[in-house]
Formats: C-alpha cells, sequence, structure tokens
C-alpha cells in the first residue's frame, strides 16, 4: 500500500506511527501541501477532496480521512477494541479529536510555525488558545483514571489525539497544566515501535 502524505502534519502523522506500532508494510509518498501537491490533477483523482493523507491500497481503491485511515489499519489489531462499547468510546475520542481539538490547537500551530504568525491571522490565533486550552483539560481529566484514553491500553483513540497533542506548543499551548497528558505522551513515546514527527 502506498500513503501519500506531508509529515508536517499532524493527520499524515497519525498514519505513520500506526504503521509502525503495528509494523505494516508501506510505501511513503511525500506530498508537499505548501506548494500545492494536493492539488495536481493526479493526486485529486485519488482523492477530490484534496486533502492528504490518502492511503491506495494495493488494488488502487483509496481511503482519505486521517481517522477512517487508520481505523482501517488497525480493525483486528489490539490497537481497535472487539468490545462494542469499547468501539463507541474510540470513535467518540476521535469525533472529539476533530471537532473540539483540531480546530484550535492544530490550526493555531499551522498559524504559527507554518506561516510565522503574520499579522492578519494574529486575532484568530489568539482565539484558539481558549478552545485548545479546554480540549487539553477534558483530556487531562480523562487521563487522570486511565492510563489511556479509552481505558488501560493503547487504542487509536489514543493515536488520534496524540498527533497535535504532543505539538501543541507550537501552536503556544503549554502543557504544564496537564500533568497527566504529558505522562499520556511520555507512555506512548515509550512504545518499542514508535516513530516521531519527522
Amino acid at each position: 500500500m502506498k500513503v501519500y502524505g506531508d509529515m508536517i502534519s499532524g493527520n499524515c502523522y497519525k498514519i505513520k506511527l500506526v504503521a509502525s506500532i503495528l509494523d505494516i508494510p508501506h510505501e511513503w509518498v511525500h506530498v508537499d501541501i505548501m506548494s500545492g501537491g494536493a492539488k495536481t490533477g493526479e493526486f485529486l483523482r485519488m482523492n477530490p477532496n484534496g486533502k492528504v493523507p490518502t492511503l491506495e491500497l494495493d488494488d488502487g481503491r483509496c481511503i482519505s480521512e486521517s481517522n477512517a485511515i487508520i481505523n482501517y489499519l488497525a480493525f483486528d489489531t489490539p490497537l481497535f477494541p472487539d468490545d462494542s462499547f469499547l468501539k463507541a468510546k474510540v470513535l467518540q475520542w476521535q469525533f472529539f479529536e476533530q471537532y473540539s481539538h483540531e480546530p484550535y490547537i492544530a490550526v493555531a500551530r499551522f498559524i504559527n510555525k507554518f506561516q510565522g504568525l503574520p499579522e492578519e491571522r494574529k486575532d484568530e490565533y489568539h482565539a484558539k488558545q481558549e478552545g485548545g486550552h479546554y480540549a487539553l483539560k477534558v483530556m487531562d481529566e480523562q487521563l487522570a483514571t486511565t492510563a489511556y484514553l479509552v481505558g488501560g491500553e493503547l487504542t487509536v483513540a489514543d493515536i488520534s489525539l496524540y498527533a497535535y497533542t504532543h505539538v501543541a506548543h507550537e501552536g503556544g499551548f503549554s502543557l504544564d497544566g496537564y500533568p497527566h497528558v504529558r505522562e499520556w505522551i511520555a507512555r506512548i513515546a515509550d512504545h518499542p515501535n514508535y516513530v516521531g514527527m519527522e
């Protein structure tokens, strides 16, 4: 299989980390999103939404959206629970990531790290801080009671949220007030098959 992505993106990093943890052979195809690499005709034929990551299977079928991809890779593995309630909890955290976490932490990171905090986006950047800290608070409260977001075992829910949380400082979010989040980050980084963000 081929993964089309750009490692500046936490959404792409999710796929890299899951593939490493599960030891899944794949070819990484770099797509430079800053220069419009996801908007070419060739890429749009695979993913009409024009976004990375995109997974191309051996038979040519494609899957887009990072959480859909990592769930596909994790089905029938320890990263995706068998129990229906726990499956729903994984999805709950993934929806939380997309609607309550990523729009604040990932966007602030992009504005600051990759755009250099331009004057015309400073107000937007500062407006992201409250929502991002609220998401970190919700995570910290959960991680005060469980080692991982869905209990005692690592799942794709953790990978979904780890991707941007572990680089939250790049968006101006200090993790000093979230001790359980910091412990969880260290726990994931200690996985024997861990791979860092490039």
